[in-house]
């Protein structure tokens, strides 16, 4: 690195100043980190936020088109509301210094002190680079919950509820995780990017949502037996969130290295292999080469890898991205046997998903791999002979789905009994759809085409809400006759 006027300027040891790492009017506090690491993991941020909006779209296309736009809203909406919720306390609680087994202080409420000093996450990267990037995980996992209100549930408790279990439930779970002073980080559970605090807590939370919400109207019917309305922003969607995925596991190496690149390889090989697994065991059934289906264990893949992305070798992802694929394919008949309208299968692909790759982790973990970034030093998996890992991973991941679960189920109840937040969309609304009954906006123009239609058909143009809503209203009275 170099100075204004050009000069070499050496990479120095942080010195251990105060909180913030240092007076910026007095000293150089970029001297304590290196550009390269510092531009990867800026690179990476930006990447997880396109993962986002790559889930609006990827659940958009699974719906059907009444409530597209919802789902694609409530996606951005929870970078929105989380940006906000982790400035105000949620890095502090999982991330701050002087954090406990089991969650944060408030040490850095409003990042107070959040600035140069080296974060808890690597020494590599200041505390102000790490809260960013690990914000952007933040929002995700809420993103990746909150698809649960597929069709049927309100905006506004919603969104209430994304503030309140990012607070609640994955603050704790990232501390006792990825903080070193978290009981399953002494433990010695191995999670390179989030399995359990992403995956696992988001697939139990749209459970509890799905099942707190109860079934669609219709459900078990012909009514919703519907093919998804838009498989190309399915693969949209999917596009965006394996490119992002990039920044979201070899960004984890919070460092420009040879094992961020290796997280890289092994999340670009499983997503191909998960992609393939699927298609193919789709076609072994309806003998069509599934779009849907391919796009499914690409996903499956991406998660699968994700806890083990900076341990395991290269070639142990084909095995993570078969198994991975197979074990969320055949979880998607799960719903059916615990009798819950998981609408877009959030449970069985991030949830069942997040714990496969969790114990494959526990089965591949590798210790040179693991060193490749030059300072991290595991003792490994079964492939070290070590092999009690498999017993940390499986008490880490039992222990966050029962408390994301658990505590979804809390959370939602308490909500329910709350005047004006109560979480299910009345049936008229749910028959004209959610984006015109709550956002008033729609994904394709189909509600103009009906006014067009009615208006030319009956001399007049009627607003568009009062033509759908006289048709919901003789729908809900067929429907009561």
């Amino acid at each position: 690195m170099s100075d204004s006027s050009g000069d070499y300027v050496p990479l120095v040891p942080y010195n251990g100043t105060i909180a913030t790492g240092g007076n910026s009017l007095t000293d150089d506090l970029n001297v304590f980190y290196n550009a390269g690491d510092i531009a990867w993991v800026i690179t990476s941020s930006a990447l997880v936020l396109l993962m986002i909006p790559g889930v609006g779209f990827f659940y958009s296309g699974l719906a059907r088109r009444k409530s597209a736009l919802s789902l694609i809203w409530l996606s951005v909406m929870s970078v929105g509301v989380i940006s906000f919720q982790w400035f105000f306390w949620g890095y502090s609680l999982a991330f701050s210094h002087s954090g406990g087994k089991f969650i944060g202080d408030l040490a850095n409420f409003g990042f107070k002190d959040v600035l140069a000093a080296p974060s808890v996450g690597s020494t590599k990267v200041p505390d102000l680079l790490f809260a960013i990037f690990q914000g952007m995980f933040a929002a995700i996992t809420v993103a990746l919950a909150v698809g649960a209100v597929a069709e049927r549930g309100r905006m506004l408790p919603c969104v209430i509820f994304m503030f309140v279990w990012s607070t609640i439930i994955y603050d704790p779970i990232a501390c006792w995780t990825w903080n070193a002073s978290g009981w399953v980080f002494k433990l010695g559970g191995l999670d390179f990017a989030g399995g359990t605090p992403v995956h696992i807590s988001s697939g139990a939370a749209a459970l509890a949502y799905s099942l707190m919400l109860g079934k669609r109207r219709g459900h078990g019917t012909h009514e919703l037996n519907y093919r998804p309305h838009n498989v190309t922003h399915v693969v949209i969607g999917t596009v965006f969130l394996w490119v992002g995925w990039f920044g979201f596991n070899a960004g984890s190496a919070l460092s420009a290295n040879l094992r961020a690149v290796m997280a890289a390889v092994v999340t670009n090989l499983a997503a191909s292999v998960g992609g393939v697994t699927w298609c193919l065991l789709d076609y072994r059934l309806e003998r069509k080469w599934s779009t849907v289906g391919f796009c499914s264990g690409v996903i499956a893949g991406l998660v699968a890898i994700t806890p083990a992305s900076g341990f395991v070798p290269a070639w142990s992802a084909v095995i993570f991205g078969i198994v991975g694929a197979a074990a969320c394919n055949y979880g998607t008949k799960l719903k059916y046997v615990l009798r819950v309208d998981d609408a877009l299968d959030i449970f069985a692909v991030h949830g069942i998903g997040g714990l496969v790759g969790n114990l494959l982790t526990g089965l591949f973990a590798a210790d040179y791999i693991a060193h490749l970034d030059g300072a991290t030093s595991i003792s490994g998996g079964w492939l070290n002979h070590n092999y009690i890992q498999l017993a940390y991973q499986l008490a880490d991941s039992v222990s966050g789905f029962v408390y994301s679960f658990g505590g979804t189920c809390i959370i939602l109840v308490i909500m329910n009994f709350i005047p004006g937040l109560s979480l299910r969309s009345t049936e008229e609304d749910e028959i004209m759809g959610i984006d015109d009954a709550e956002i008033g906006e729609f994904a394709y123009d189909y509600v103009e085409i009906t006014r067009d239609v009615i208006g030319a058909s009956e001399g007049s143009v009627p607003s568009a809400k009062q033509s759908i809503s006289s048709d919901a209203e003789q729908a809900i009275q067929e429907t009561k006759a």
